[in-house]
């Protein structure tokens, strides 16, 4: 089945329901590094729900909505490559909720018939109590074997670009061998990150790590280095994905501060991979 633009376009669900608890916002926050020093008391408040309130990752929100990637719209799934990730908080998530999220196609583009597809979704999150806003997530995909669908041309949301000096500040985490199989214990059970058959079949010489990990790591760094682990400071989050990480990677978090706007960009320097580029978060002012 192809794409058609008309359906596409008008691709929406309203009011799913879904709902998430402590023990998902601390294996969410297990899953990014968090906690991995467990005599760390800045880092204790996310993974352990007693003594302090416990606090919240952010970039939880990304693995809050079900479905986000839907297989029935048309698309070769097999093909589908997350390009970009943004997500806007209007508030801190709190420790467990009832949601409501609404999901849309915003825009679908044709980038030509060996070029694939470009299609931008976005999920909007509410509390089920009183219809209060939470997030917003809007994901980038490519379609990879979509193109020459007859949609319009288009180049989807434009990039954050990094001030051209050298970064202010640098912070070098570490992954676990074993971080994709506990990644994917908050919902993305895609193979390719567990199994070595698979990994193999698309090319790579072990399963992956998921982007939007790496993506939680880079907010991690963030926390740590800017924040002083302050979960409220973060108002939105942004990057492009342009590499993967091999578990076991150290991924260094490059960050260039103007005000309240810092920008990012992730790397693997053992093998001179850049993983996450045009990096932007933004804090409350």
């Amino acid at each position: 089945m192809a794409l058609k633009y008309d359906e596409l376009m008008a691709r929406s669900v309203n009011d799913v329901a879904f709902n998430y608890t402590d023990a998902d916002a601390m294996l969410y926050a297990l899953a990014v590094g968090m906690g991995r020093d467990p005599m760390n008391e800045r880092e204790l408040p996310y993974v352990y729900e007693q003594g302090k309130p416990l606090q919240t990752m952010p970039t939880l929100a990304t693995v809050v909505v079900p479905d986000m990637f839907p297989p029935d719209l048309g698309w070769d799934y097999s093909q589908v490559l997350h390009s970009e990730q943004r997500l806007q908080l209007f508030r801190p998530l709190p420790p467990a909720a009832n949601l409501l999220i609404n999901k849309r196609v915003v825009d679908a583009f044709d980038r030509g018939p060996n070029r694939g597809a470009l299609i931008i979704l976005e999920a909007e999150g509410r509390l089920a109590s009183d219809d209060t806003v939470l997030f917003t997530n809007t994901s980038t995909i490519v379609a990879r074997g979509d193109g020459g669908f007859g949609g319009p041309a288009g180049k989807g949301l434009p990039p954050h670009r990094p001030p051209r000096r050298e970064p202010d500040l640098s912070c070098d985490l570490e992954t676990r061998a074993d971080q994709a199989l506990f990644y994917r214990l908050t919902g993305d059970r895609n193979p390719l990150h567990a199994d070595p058959a698979v990994a193999a079949g698309a090319g790579f010489d072990r399963p992956i790590l998921h982007g939007l990990c790496t993506f939680g790591i880079a907010c991690k760094a963030v926390l740590q280095t800017i924040c002083e682990y302050d979960y409220t400071l973060v108002e939105s989050f942004e990057a492009r994905f342009s590499a993967p990480v091999v578990p076991g990677d150290t991924i260094t978090t490059d960050m260039w501060q103007d005000g309240n706007i810092i920008s990012f960009a992730c790397s693997v320097k053992e093998r001179n991979a850049l993983v996450l580029r045009n990096g932007k978060c933004t804090l409350a002012v």
